[in-house]
């Protein structure tokens, strides 16, 4: 690891390749400073373990460092472009996650994974079979139904072989099935005791899944100055391209988490589906807002507006209001 010093006029005043455990021992010794890095991979273990020893910790976005660089590319350059970046007053942070929230996360990975892992098993087995003349609906529940009784017939031609092969990627797909729904289950446990999320499941679009995603990854959103700033940082706005002073808006940036994003919009498309169902004063709002443009630019802007009102509910930790939110 490489260390970059700079002093308080930017000069700098210590250069150093380092350990990870040297890193530990020279922090330790040194006196109250900032520690900035770039955010990645071990990063925010480092930060908790540097705030830890009395120093303020600073996690920098990799993008935005990258224009600090000068030369050639190398660890020792990169350092100092980290060091510097971080010296300027505007340069956006990384907000330093708790081991609770790191956790979150990785259940959701280690869910997305194996949810990605069964819909591949699910086409392989469909694919096999449609080699052979069966054809089974879409969805994974037709599969489901449809496949024991496929093996158990005798008399649809299918060689030994490939019916050994299928019962294998059968069994591998109830263990994936399993995996999934013990770390769902999880996951809406922990929703329920997670302070953070607890009030969130209470807005309509959004469940345990989401809620513990959007904890794990925005925390308590006392960050974000207001909502909109959280929709910005998720990609849930326009795009902008503005030159002379002609603004020109195009589809959402998409910038930040995009399982997180992913999520919110799924939300916001089955919101649309039950709207006609109340009637209170957000699902008025979103009939109205359906009637004049496309679903999925609906979609969209309804994904923003649930995203605004969760940073509503996470700063002020209290529970939905419908005629607040269609404000």
């Amino acid at each position: 690891m490489h260390l970059a010093g700079l002093d308080a006029s930017g000069q700098p005043v210590v250069r150093k390749k380092l350990t990870r455990t040297g890193l530990f021992r020279f922090l330790a010794n040194l006196a109250p400073c900032r520690v900035a890095m770039e955010a990645c991979a071990g990063s925010h273990y480092v930060a908790r373990k540097a705030e830890a020893m009395g120093h303020r910790a600073v996690l920098l976005p990799g993008q935005f460092v990258r224009a600090y660089s000068k030369g050639q590319k190398n660890d020792r350059a990169d350092a100092e472009a980290i060091a510097e970046a971080a010296t300027r007053p505007t340069m956006p942070e990384v907000t330093v996650k708790d081991t609770t929230q790191q956790a979150i996360q990785l259940l959701h990975r280690a869910r997305q994974g194996w949810v990605a892992q069964r819909t591949e098993t699910a086409n392989r087995i469909r694919a096999s079979l449609l080699e052979f003349g069966i054809t089974v609906p879409k969805q994974l529940g037709n599969l489901r139904q449809a496949l024991p009784r496929i093996l158990e017939d005798a008399d649809n031609g299918l060689p030994d072989i490939v019916r050994d092969l299928l019962a294998q990627l059968w069994t591998q797909l109830e263990e994936l099935d399993e995996r999934v729904t013990g770390v769902t289950r999880q996951l809406e446990e922990l929703a329920r005791r997670d302070a953070a999320a607890a009030w969130l499941p209470t807005i309509p679009g959004i469940g345990p899944i989401t809620a513990t995603a959007l904890v794990a990854a925005a925390g308590d959103g006392q960050q974000f100055g207001r909502g909109r700033n959280l929709a910005a940082w998720l990609g849930l706005v326009p795009q902008q391209y503005t030159t002379g002073g002609k603004p020109r808006l195009l589809g959402i940036s998409k910038r930040g988490n995009r399982y997180l994003r992913t999520l919110l919009i799924h939300g916001a498309r089955a919101m649309l589906q039950q709207a006609h169902r109340s009637d209170d004063a957000l699902r008025r709002w979103i009939r109205q807002l359906a009637g004049g443009t496309h679903r999925n630019k609906a979609a969209v802007a309804l994904a923003n507006k649930l995203t605004r009102v969760a940073w509503a509910v996470l700063t002020r930790g209290e529970a939905f209001r419908a005629e607040a939110a269609a404000a």
